[in-house]
């Protein structure tokens, strides 16, 4: 069976990236001051304007200056300082307010602090990528390139706006070779379409294997021809709109709800790590080539309503026995997740651009869901 397959990325500087980034930085700030704060924020940034909404709670509050101020050193570090979103100078509305009392109920019994439906998936489709779809995983890394050269100098003219994306060709199941790349980039007015092509072009080469990559003719730099107007200015941004290039590119569902501003109580974000990191420890013990798992929570209950395994054919045990093993060995109720992924602490800042998933885990603890440390565990299954 052959067919095509296409992933996008999106910069840091894209607009509602820029919201993502905002929303979990006042989470951080917030476990910064007291690790038990309950989070749900919303961002939405227009034209030198950002506005704040959503839920909180902690144990005192935070003084609007610190919140302004983390705002502000996001944009900058992002580097929005243009006429119509400058860092500087953007007008901050804060209509954030305290938790629920009848969520908190839930919460503070170590209940899950919503309803709703998990994915984690995890492939060995391409050995580079870290057991990802291999479109996604390309889309971010020639983002995350242009988004080094652009910080460090190497590249003058370029704007923090920018998406990308990935078409692969799929043999057997298996991606064999890049089919066509897309990439838009926001740029000064000086900067010819030439030059900008140029520098795109060589940041693609450096991080796609060249076993992989298409004829420079599908490379398509700009297709409008000018990006000059990006980030907020040309488009409003949201929390939580970009879902999809947060996890898998489309290659396996969503359960819908979003990650960036919520605290670990939120299963909308810490079961969908858990199951990514059960699914990714699954195929790295070799159990299956691929594997999807689903979880599903309802408010205030403490343990998962259902799971539900799909290793499409691939697994050497059955479904069945995996879910069971699952169940028995590993705690997935609100508060064992977040214990066992140390997710009070305050890193969730660097998940919010470049995907949750197919990350390395850091020495903070972020990205602990990408660790291999289950193998063993699932390898007496064998």
């Amino acid at each position: 069976m052959t067919y095509l397959f296409t992933s996008e990325s999106v910069s840091e500087g894209h607009p509602d990236k820029v919201c993502d980034q905002i929303s979990d930085a006042l989470l951080d700030l917030m476990l910064s001051k007291d690790e038990q704060a309950r989070s749900a924020i919303e961002t939405m940034a227009t034209t030198n304007r950002v506005i704040l909404s959503g839920e909180i709670r902690l144990r005192n509050n935070i003084p609007f200056q610190e919140i302004d101020q983390t705002i502000r050193h996001v944009i900058k570090n992002i580097g929005y300082e243009q006429g119509e979103f400058n860092w500087k100078d953007i007008q901050i509305e804060n209509y954030l307010h305290e938790q629920s009392a009848d969520i908190a109920l839930g919460v503070d019994r170590n209940g899950a602090g919503d309803q709703g439906i998990m994915f984690g998936y995890a492939t060995n489709e391409c050995d580079a990528a870290d057991f990802m779809p291999a479109p996604i995983f390309y889309a971010h890394q020639i983002l995350k390139n242009l988004s080094r050269k652009r910080h460090s100098g190497i590249y003058k003219g370029l704007g923090p706006d920018a998406k990308s994306q990935v078409t692969f060709l799929y043999k057997d199941n298996k991606p064999v070779s890049i089919d066509n790349i897309v990439v838009s980039t926001q740029h000064h007015p000086d900067i010819t379409n030439s030059f900008l092509s140029e520098m795109v072009i060589k940041t693609i080469q450096e991080v796609i294997p060249k076993n992989l990559l298409c004829p420079i003719d599908k490379i398509y730099i700009n297709p409008t021809g000018r990006f000059i107007i990006g980030g907020p200015a040309g488009d409003t941004g949201l929390t939580g709109r970009k879902i999809i290039v947060d996890t898998y590119g489309g290659a396996a569902p969503h359960g819908g709800g979003a990650f960036s501003g919520k605290d670990a109580t939120k299963v909308d974000r810490t079961a969908a790590y858990m199951a990514r990191y059960i699914a990714k420890n699954i195929v790295a013990a070799k159990i299956a080539d691929k594997c999807l798992i689903q979880l599903s929570y309802a408010i205030g209950m403490t343990y998962p309503l259902s799971i539900y395994i799909n290793t499409f054919g691939t697994s050497k045990i059955s479904n069945f026995q995996l879910t069971d093993f699952i169940k028995k060995e590993i705690d997935l109720t609100p508060k064992g997740m977040r214990e066992k992924l140390s997710l009070n602490k305050p890193f969730f800042l660097q998940t919010a651009v470049y995907g949750h998933f197919g990350r390395k885990p850091e020495e903070n603890g972020c990205f602990s869901w990408e660790k291999t440390d289950l193998t063993s565990l699932f390898q007496k299954l064998s």
